[in-house]
């Protein structure tokens, strides 16, 4: 490739500094915006309208690895290995796969739309707003990990703000202004993606990152690495979004809705976590082809020193909720403080995931990752029964951060043993 990131001296160079903060900044603001426009919502949407706007959340978490079968995420792995052009064939053989791939859930969704509605209390004649989004995010993906691997966190940053910006604010004036509850949102969403993929396809087309011909061994490729990560994204979803399902049948939607809020102000640490894991995998990457054990060992005192920030940053924000939260959100979902001390623990945690799974993708190990993610997601499922039978819906939240824990450690455990790191700080002669 002739557009890559220029090498740095430090160990902890200017660019992961530069790219980190913009990351960063990114992904605070994009939380932020939401966050700042919820002692809005929270006094103009209802519990029940939060908690059907959850649940489109976690159909969209069910559709989206199927729609396109997840194989964007090999393009930052093909980036490092193939031409220019040879990346643009295998982008365009990623749409065909999206395409083909979409009419196929599309057909499902419509056979099975009153059972899914039944489950998660989801309309059914709005199911289709499903679909519109995944395949609208799957272009989005495509732009913004090609930024991300080229080192323009600028371009990353800018396409994802306004994205946000234009999505909030046609919400917030869908639902305050046109008084138009839940719909407000899933009408502003599918507008706002429609909208970038569209944007964001061009983009690709004007500089040449799509070459639309058809080649058997791309789609082989493609499909040798996104499948064996469904069960992954699957297992995923399942640890962030079965909670919800089990609220909204086992204690109501109106629960789900406060639950809801609390999720989304707990996973702040999680944003930032993913954020620092933007501009950290391209820097990450390009330091492992060397094999210096020096540079193994300081990455490695570099990871302990972020379990120690990312843990703490949880508990602070644990420590702080009960105190802003009356003053920051409607009275209606006064309950959401309870779930936010767990939900910033398993955030925490999902962070750390995040910096030992970077190593099972560096060495093409994908398959372990859905092993570790089925196995967690079982046990997140029971996890999720037996502690809302006892302790109501915050056993929900207690159930999502032991499985992200339990993620972590199994994650760190294969990594470790594909992938030679000195975890126990010490430099093999």
């Amino acid at each position: 490739m002739n557009e890559k990131t220029s090498d740095t001296t430090g160990i902890v160079g200017i660019s992961l500094l530069r790219s980190s903060v913009i990351y960063t900044f990114s992904s605070v603001i994009n939380a932020a915006i939401p966050f700042f426009i919820m002692p809005v919502l929270t006094r103009v949407l209802t519990p029940e309208d939060y908690g059907i706007i959850s649940m489109q959340a976690v159909i969209l978490g069910i559709v989206s690895p199927f729609i396109g079968l997840s194989v964007h995420g090999s393009i930052s792995v093909r980036f490092y290995d193939m031409k220019k052009e040879e990346l643009a064939r295998y982008i365009g053989n990623s749409f065909f796969i999206l395409f083909m791939s979409t009419v196929v859930v599309s057909c499902l969704l419509f056979i099975g739309s009153r059972f899914v509605s039944h489950w998660t209390s989801f309309p059914a004649q709005w199911l289709f707003s499903v679909v519109v989004i995944a395949f609208g995010q799957f272009i989005i993906l495509i732009r913004m990990i090609l930024w991300q691997c080229q080192g323009r966190p600028f371009h990353f940053a800018t396409f994802q703000i306004l994205q946000m910006v234009i999505n909030v604010g046609l919400s917030v004036y869908l639902i305050v202004v046109e008084r138009m509850d839940w719909k407000g949102r899933i009408i502003a969403y599918i507008v706002t993606i429609t909208l970038f993929s569209i944007f964001g396809f061009i983009l690709l087309i004007r500089s040449g990152w799509i070459k639309f011909n058809f080649d058997r061994k791309d789609i082989r490729r493609g499909l040798k690495f996104g499948c064996p990560l469904i069960p992954h994204a699957l297992g995923g979803m399942l640890i962030t979004q079965t909670d919800r399902l089990f609220i909204t049948n086992m204690v109501g939607i109106h629960d789900t809705g406060i639950y809801a809020v609390g999720f989304q102000i707990g996973m702040i640490i999680e944003i930032l976590a993913s954020s620092f894991n933007r501009a950290y995998v391209p820097w990450l990457f390009e330091r492992l082809k060397k094999e210096e054990p020096a540079i193994k060992l300081k990455i490695v005192k570099l990871t302990y020193k972020y379990f120690l920030v990312i843990f703490g940053l949880a508990i602070a924000l644990a420590f702080l909720a009960p105190i802003f939260i009356p003053f920051f959100i409607g009275k209606a979902f006064g309950g959401a403080v309870k779930y936010i001390v767990w939900i910033a623990i398993g955030g925490s945690f999902s962070g750390m995931y995040y910096m030992v799974a970077n190593y099972i993708f560096y060495a093409g190990a994908t398959h372990l990752l859905a092993l570790v993610t089925f196995f967690t997601a079982t046990i997140n499922v029971i996890l999720n029964y037996w502690f809302i039978k006892q302790n109501g819906a915050v056993g929900a939240a207690q159930a999502s951060t032991v499985s992200f824990l339990i993620s972590f450690l199994l994650t760190w455990y294969l990594s470790s043993r594909v992938f030679d790191m000195p975890w126990n700080l010490k430099v093999k002669d």
